[in-house]
């Protein structure tokens, strides 16, 4: 069974900073791919950013130049630093892990809230 853990959600200003960070179960070997996705009340969840086994990244426009994703093979974790926080990056965010062999895994989902 396939575990996620995130972490680093919480209360921020409008220009702070904060970092999440999700911790797999598994080892790097079984992840094809890992990200964040987000929702917000009302809203579709949406990718906000995705890292390949090979570190190839990729993020959603509206992150663009403020959020980074890495990862740290040696702790199976991926982590999102997000800078230059705006309200509406308020949301639930959620860690996915693509598989090797296909299966998607959600994490439990962290909240971020950014006041104005």
């Amino acid at each position: 069974q396939v575990q996620l853990v995130e972490s680093g959600g919480g209360l921020v200003q409008a220009g702070g900073s904060l970092r999440l960070s999700c911790a797999a179960s598994v080892s790097i070997f079984s992840i094809n791919a890992m990200g964040w996705y987000r929702q917000a009340p009302g809203k579709q969840r949406e990718l906000v950013a995705v890292i390949t086994g090979g570190g190839i990244t990729d993020y959603a426009d509206s992150v663009k130049g403020r959020f980074t994703i890495s990862r740290d093979n040696a702790k199976n974790t991926v982590n999102l630093q997000m800078n230059s926080l705006k309200p509406e990056d308020t949301a639930v965010y959620y860690c996915k892990l693509k598989a090797t062999w296909g299966n998607d895994y959600w994490g439990q989902g962290t909240q971020v809230t950014v006041s104005s």
